[in-house]
């Protein structure tokens, strides 16, 4: 059987799970990726992987039981603090490993280590994708320009090959998340680590929270969350430290001085991560040179589904392309379930966010 010439741009989650399925049906695919190598920035914090989709992917590219070795059942709890107390008002532990944690480093270094070598081809941002009369060309920045019988979008948020699918563009979500962190949390931040338990701690009222996640390392992701005018950061310099964190500061006052404590402690400086989503729903008639996955397909707001959404897709496509007659019906067989399923999934995920911010602490582990 000879299988079609495919390139997918972006190697993340998604777009990683595709390959290393394709590979497994014998199918020769090539990642395109815009950063310079694999350890080129840090690859945020901790994912938990729902045994409905991230699981199943997993299963579908027999990564399973190397995921196992890495993921930390322990990593599900979900503590609930009051902002004004610091006490706890919630502290959940699933029984069994329903959505074990990875840290998205481990897993994204797990999907690689899978592929051949030299699948991925590291800085080669994609400048525009064009459909051609039996496939589609992709230009990259430096001018040079490749033709594949297919290309899958998996280039996130701001994904080139979306701009040639649908031209459409995400939008701001009227919700912003700045990112900051605590290194060797357990020796150096003690009363921070124990507060914030072996999975997520939470809070939250008047339309800001406060997250924290451990990771693997000892390190503690956090993350203040509130809604903000798009412009919110005129005159406010993000390299500079201590102005962001003065801030927030005033912006969570009144809040538990336990609870300050996570700004006021942190390591380094401060990452904004304005949350923007695609609109809802966000679909397209199939063409068969082109295709999407993950966030260029369905970006929505991060509540613990996207990595799990986006590697679901990249299997599940890898196994149309393997097993179907042709890529077109390839393609238009992933898009008849993928797409209803992002909708609804949107749709979720949009008053899951409006409902992280509610003041209502049990909805923190819905």
């Amino acid at each position: 059987m000879t299988f079609p010439r495919i390139a997918i741009a972006g190697a993340g989650l998604g777009g990683l799970a595709c390959a290393r399925v394709l590979q497994l049906h014998g199918v020769d695919v090539t990642v395109f990726e815009q950063e310079p190598a694999a350890d080129a920035r840090p690859q945020g914090g901790t994912l938990d992987m729902h045994t409905d989709t991230g699981q199943v992917a997993l299963r579908t590219a027999r990564l399973d039981e190397q995921f196992r070795t890495l993921a930390r059942p322990e990593g599900q709890q979900i503590r609930g603090l009051d902002p004004h107390t610091a006490e706890v008002a919630m502290d959940e532990i699933p029984a069994g490993d329903f959505r074990p944690e990875i840290d998205r480093g481990q897993l994204r270094g797990l999907l690689l280590d899978s592929l051949s070598p030299g699948t991925v081809h590291w800085g080669r941002p994609v400048a525009e994708v064009t459909a051609t009369g039996d496939g589609a060309r992709l230009t990259f920045t430096d001018g040079v320009t490749q033709d594949f019988e297919l290309v899958v979008g998996a280039d996130g948020a701001w994904s080139r090959v979306r701009r040639a699918l649908t031209g459409v563009r995400p939008v701001y979500s009227g919700v912003t998340f700045v990112e900051f962190g605590l290194d060797d949390a357990d020796r150096r931040h003690p009363a921070l680590a124990a507060r914030t338990g072996q999975g997520t701690m939470m809070t939250k009222a008047g339309g800001k929270a406060l997250v924290a996640q451990r990771t693997s390392t000892g390190h503690i992701r956090c993350y203040a969350t509130f809604y903000a005018p798009e412009d919110w950061t005129t005159g406010l310099d993000f390299a500079d430290s201590a102005a962001v964190r003065t801030h927030l500061l005033e912006r969570y006052a009144g809040w538990h001085p336990d609870l300050l404590a996570y700004l006021e402690s942190h390591d380094g400086g401060f990452a904004h991560r304005p949350l923007n989503v695609l609109p809802v729903p966000h679909a397209w008639t199939t063409r068969p040179a082109l295709t999407l996955l993950g966030d260029a397909a369905h970006l929505m707001p991060p509540l613990g589904v996207g990595a799990n959404l986006a590697m679901l897709d990249g299997t599940e496509l890898a196994t149309a392309l393997a097993t179907a007659p042709s890529v077109e019906e390839a393609v238009r067989t992933y898009e008849a379930g993928m797409l209803p399923r992002s909708i609804e999934t949107a749709k979720a995920c949009a008053t899951g966010l409006h409902d992280l911010l509610s003041d209502d602490l049990r909805s923190m582990a819905a």
